[in-house]
């Protein structure tokens, strides 16, 4: 690996174009896969092809030496041409740095860092929301997540990498707090790719109580008697509701007011 790249302001590393002089603002993921390699990360000047070297003349050496003129029968023949051709090409000088092409790459070999230990792994990011089922829908499969660790219209980070999915939630806790199921990505769309133990939790649509008999319907007394032991109660609870109040019938009010009560002369 070398310790720095030159990069050609493609949107993969740079966020977006600024004014000369100013910092260009890099792609998050661009940044990790260099500190993962261990490289700096140069952005090339607008309008300066100079800066990148001779990369692209490559492409029109091979072409013109190899390719021309020729035809190949597969991809193997097309190989053994160009193995066959590189020992050529070698022996040559270089019209830029005038060296022998294998003795300056032999140096330039030996100035390289190691590569780490693990590659850098590539992950796709979404946003997904929980269905009923406790399923998450992701490039057209369905994945489980636990029952009992979401709900329903929860929103949660869905981590795609080449052969796996994982999913986490958006709280902020390190991956291991918040990761909720990995699985191992469907090969085709339309998978349901589920782990057995997350259905718990789920309702299992038995939950009703079933009797052969009829029910019961409560009677209009005992509707009044619930009524009015709930009124006592909550008159109880003042202190008004507890001073002694004599009760008499209606119709000596109406002989107070010289009202006519029937039965009474």
């Amino acid at each position: 690996m070398p310790s720095t790249v030159v990069y050609d302001r493609t949107k993969t590393v740079v966020k977006r174009h600024v004014a000369p002089g100013k910092a260009v603002p890099l792609h998050p993921e661009a940044v990790a896969f260099a500190g993962s390699y261990g490289f700096d990360i140069d952005v090339l000047a607008a309008y300066r092809p100079q800066g990148k070297g001779r990369v692209e003349r490559q492409v029109d050496i091979v072409r013109d030496h190899v390719l021309a003129g020729r035809v190949f029968g597969s991809l193997a023949e097309l190989d053994a041409a160009f193995r066959a051709w590189v020992p050529i090409r070698h022996r040559q000088v270089h019209r830029t740095h005038g060296e022998v092409i294998a003795v300056r790459a032999a140096l330039d070999r030996a100035a390289l860092m190691p590569l780490p230990d693990q590659p850098y792994r590539v992950v796709e990011r979404h946003l997904r929301r929980v269905g009923k089922d406790c399923l998450v829908s992701c490039d057209g499969s369905l994945y489980s997540v636990p029952a009992r660790c979401v709900r329903a219209g929860q929103q949660v980070e869905v981590r795609v990498a080449q052969d796996e999915i994982s999913v986490h939630r958006l709280e902020p806790a390190d991956d291991s707090e918040s990761l909720l199921a990995v699985h191992d990505r469907a090969e085709t769309k339309g998978s349901w790719v589920i782990d057995d133990a997350h259905w718990d939790g789920l309702p299992v649509g038995r939950t009703r109580s079933v009797t052969t008999t009829e029910p019961v319907e409560p009677r209009p007394e005992d509707a009044v008697t619930a009524e009015s032991t709930a009124l006592d109660a909550l008159l109880s609870r003042t202190a008004a509701a507890r001073i002694p109040v004599g009760r008499r019938p209606l119709a000596d009010y109406d002989l107070a007011a010289g009202l006519p009560v029937p039965g009474v002369n």
